[in-house]
């Protein structure tokens, strides 16, 4: 007897893609607004972001594409606060 694999989700693999876009857009944003926040911390923010979505790869898939989204908010808002000061 055979045993079925359970389908695997997409889900997962669109996060990890996406979390690839979004160190882009913070990676632009270091060398765009020189700053310690900017260039520094914001960085290590994407970093926990980005291993948030590792561990959640297997054990959590769909909540694992939200984290891109906290990612993207969290660069909008670093980034046009920063460029009131």
């Amino acid at each position: 007897m055979r045993r079925t694999r359970p389908p695997v989700s997409p889900w997962p693999f669109v996060a990890v893609g996406a979390m690839a876009v979004v160190a882009f857009m913070y990676g632009y944003a270091a060398f765009a607004f020189p700053s310690p926040l900017i260039s520094v911390v914001l960085p290590l923010v994407w970093l926990v972001l980005f291993l948030v979505t590792c561990r959640w790869f297997s054990t959590r898939p769909r909540a694992a594409v939200a984290v891109p989204v906290v990612a993207t908010v969290v660069w909008f808002v670093v980034v046009l606060g920063t460029a009131r000061a």
